[in-house]
């Protein structure tokens, strides 16, 4: 599996679910749409520690620098 996603986009990944569980957590946003957030959060904590996302593979897009790339 191949990177495709540099360093901004995982930092901006990171800061997202921080935010998307700092909603939940402090009840701004709750019932279903707080999950949803929650369990994107959790996705997007998933692929910014990989490197990789699925849907960049799908589409085609690649924010890796050539020289991070494995």
């Amino acid at each position: 599996m191949k990177k495709n996603m540099g360093s901004l986009d995982k930092t901006i990944r990171l800061i997202a679910a921080a935010l998307f569980a700092v909603l939940f957590f402090t009840n701004v946003v709750g019932g279903m749409v707080g999950y949803v957030l929650l369990a994107l959060g959790g996705i997007f904590v998933l692929t910014s520690l990989v490197g990789f996302c699925p849907i960049y593979a799908i589409v085609g897009l690649n924010t890796c620098p050539a020289n991070e790339r494995q």
